[in-house]
């Protein structure tokens, strides 16, 4: 069996390389009955430019035209007929409205019998905006930071920024009438809901005015009038020309992580696909799982891979930097000082967690000794959500670069014998 980091650095490969999109757009576009439609392509996320790569190979000239609009570094290049933008991520930025105008250029003159192809993933709700009439970009930019500072989950973000968008919770299908709209969705988000990936741009919207407001209260956000007005209006409940087809989500990211881990010699154990809380508070829950199994005082037989799937949240009080992956391992790297044979590592499908150039933290049992020895003090690095430094002081950063897809977070536990 090969030593426990060469075993977690052999599933962080995996896990990416098992849930890059192309398989699954190509099997979601074979499926699919184009007729004799006009396609034109719009992508949006960190996912956009894989996905509607996959889309060009598989169509190739069918595709009239389109649009690709994803995160900074995360193109591939140049694609046919096919218009390339980056912008700004987790907020957009003034590339984003420059892009998002583009692809609202493209399906605005389209006829009954064309077809939309929407190839949607996680960061599409800061990557593709319009703001309405009124509302300029500083006030979006300066609530989207309100929100995720807040502590919110992406469900009540999107709530809310879905209301000030001309192109969210199912408005952008409306407008690309009267063509259809066939979107494939790469899931970001626990449980799947359509109108919260990427804000539901073809997706009828579930929530109502009184949810948002809601939300507003919940976090004590400040809205001008103008933004209260629109969070007030009621959004499509119907989007009769749109259908989507859901292909990547969490689930399959840890079902990786397990195949991966039972070739490696591990038992896997899929603990939750739904791990929704601070950060914090999971680093030191599935430690405390570690330090029974090493016992041997539950039930996980050694050595095992305990895997937890979804997306936290860490509501910010520092001025550090981090994202939630790093600030779970961080977290965990206290509870499992000192345990020999047992590793923690914390992994952003999507390469970039938070506004870093990591995907995540992998600690162990001398973490926490080598942060002492370097004179780093880890109550402070993590009050002041500062992570990445600490992490990085450890040699705990995981770096991959952006990976092409977005399902979610994975962590997983590995315990084996002392």
């Amino acid at each position: 069996m090969k030593n426990i980091r060469e075993s977690a650095q052999i599933m962080i490969e995996r896990i990416i390389a098992d849930n890059m999109p192309q398989k699954s757009v190509t099997d979601a576009l074979k499926a699919h009955e184009f007729r004799d439609d006009r396609v034109y392509l719009v992508a949006i996320g960190k996912a956009a430019w894989t996905m509607a790569k996959a889309a060009s190979d598989f169509l190739g000239e069918r595709i009239e035209k389109g649009v690709v609009i994803t995160k900074y570094d995360h193109s591939g290049g140049d694609l046919p007929r096919i218009e390339v933008f980056e912008a700004g991520h987790p907020t957009p930025d003034q590339n984003t409205v420059v892009a998002t105008n583009a692809a609202l250029d493209l399906v605005k003159d389209l006829h009954e019998g064309d077809k939309v192809l929407f190839l949607v993933s996680g960061g599409g709700s800061a990557l593709f905006e319009s703001p309405q009439d009124g509302v300029t970009l500083e006030d979006f930019v300066a609530l989207t930071k309100d929100l995720l500072a807040s502590g919110a989950d992406i469900v009540e973000i999107n709530m809310v920024r879905k209301r000030l968008s001309k192109v969210k919770a199912g408005r952008f299908a409306e407008l690309c009438k009267p063509a259809s709209v066939y979107a494939i969705v790469l899931s970001d988000v626990l449980g799947d809901r359509l109108d919260t990936i990427a804000s539901g741009p073809a997706a009828p919207d579930q929530s109502t005015a009184a949810d948002a407001q809601a939300i507003v209260e919940k976090y004590g956000l400040r809205l001008s009038p103008l933004q209260t007005q629109y969070l007030n209006m009621e959004t499509p409940k119907l989007v009769d020309n749109a259908q989507t087809t859901i292909t990547g989500s969490v689930r399959s990211l840890c079902e990786s992580a397990a195949a991966c881990a039972k070739e490696l010699g591990y038992t896997p154990y899929i603990l939750t696909t739904t791990l929704s809380c601070e950060a914090a508070a999971a680093g030191k829950f599935l430690p405390a799982i570690a330090n029974d199994t090493q016992r041997g005082v539950t039930s996980f037989q050694k050595p095992c891979a305990i895997i937890a799937g979804g997306e936290t949240v860490v509501t910010l009080k520092g001025n550090g930097l981090g994202g939630r992956n790093q600030e779970l391992a961080l977290s965990a790297a206290k509870g499992i000082s000192g345990l020999d044979s047992t590793l923690f590592f914390s992994l952003g499908s999507d390469g970039t967690d938070g506004p870093t150039d990591a995907a995540g933290g992998i600690v162990d049992g001398l973490t926490l000794q080598t942060l002492r020895e370097q004179g780093i003090d880890f109550d402070q690095s993590l009050a002041n959500n500062d992570a990445y430094h600490a992490l990085q002081a450890a040699d705990g950063l995981i770096v991959t670069g952006p990976t092409g897809t977005n399902v979610n977070d994975v962590c997983v536990l590995l315990c084996r014998s002392v």
